[in-house]
């Protein structure tokens, strides 16, 4: 039931989760967020399939933790750059 995703595209994800969070001022809304890396992999030609880029979106800010953080608890869905990440 639970598919693993591959580290290099966790790893290339949370590199656009990154950047989107960066042109952001630092922090947005999940959604905002994927709605955004779903843009920049159409801008690149790469074909996206939203419930799967979902599903993978949030394995890779689960993963990279130390990357990422939730200002507001875990039960939010407001997503932040770590203080060594900003």
């Amino acid at each position: 039931m639970a598919q693993t995703t591959p580290k290099h595209v966790l790893e290339s994800l949370a590199k656009d989760i990154a950047a989107v969070l960066k042109s952001m001022g630092g922090s947005a809304h999940q959604n905002l967020v994927m709605d955004c890396v779903a843009a920049m992999k159409r801008q690149r030609g790469e074909a996206v399939n939203p419930p799967d880029l979902r599903q993978k979106i949030i394995e890779a800010f689960e993963q990279y933790r130390d990357w990422f953080i939730r200002p507001f608890g875990e039960g939010s869905q407001r997503w932040a750059l770590a203080p060594n990440v900003a």
